[in-house]
């Protein structure tokens, strides 16, 4: 991403970036409306905070168990000495059910969102984990409700991997 001092980063962008936050399928002339700009000036400013890197996306917040994912936890995860941050992005890479991964300060070395089909599978996902040679112990939070459900967190972005135990198609 370009330094701000390159790449202006005003008022107008803000409330560009507020109007997509909140829907992502706003059209430019409805931004433009809002904020009194044209829709070209509008797709302009758009294009330029994708170009660098301000805007990194745009995608679509889905009901998790419409696609599968009934069962949800957060999942603390202590390393054996020090694990980098890089050797950890490398092994959440490889499993569809974290749906979120970071390091984060206290007695964690990182935190897992992980999203599962059912108990079965989140059990089945933790073991796979544990297995990880640098992992010394985890422990996990299920997750009972969601008290703000138009968060992002509330959402899922990807389905329910194949395979796995419990179907996405089992409905109780």
């Amino acid at each position: 991403m370009n330094s701000r001092s390159s790449t202006p980063f005003d008022e107008l962008d803000r409330k560009i970036i507020t109007a997509l936050m909140a829907n992502a399928r706003t059209s430019f002339a409805e931004i433009g409306t809002a904020i009194g700009l044209s829709a070209t000036a509008v797709k302009r400013r758009v294009d330029r905070l994708r170009e660098t890197g301000v805007i990194t996306g745009f995608s679509a917040t889905v009901k998790p168990s419409a696609l599968g994912w009934r069962t949800e936890a957060y999942v603390e995860v202590y390393c054996e000495g020090a694990a980098p941050p890089r050797r950890l992005a490398e092994v959440v890479r490889d499993y569809p059910e974290i749906a979120a991964a970071m390091t984060v300060t206290g007695g964690a070395d990182a935190l897992l969102h992980v999203r599962a089909r059912d108990v079965e599978h989140f059990e089945e996902v933790l073991e796979r984990i544990r297995q990880e040679p640098f992992i010394r112990k985890t422990i996990s939070v299920m997750v009972l409700s969601h008290l703000l459900p138009e968060s992002p967190e509330a959402g899922a972005s990807h389905p329910a991997p194949e395979g796995a135990s419990g179907g996405a198609a089992d409905v109780r």
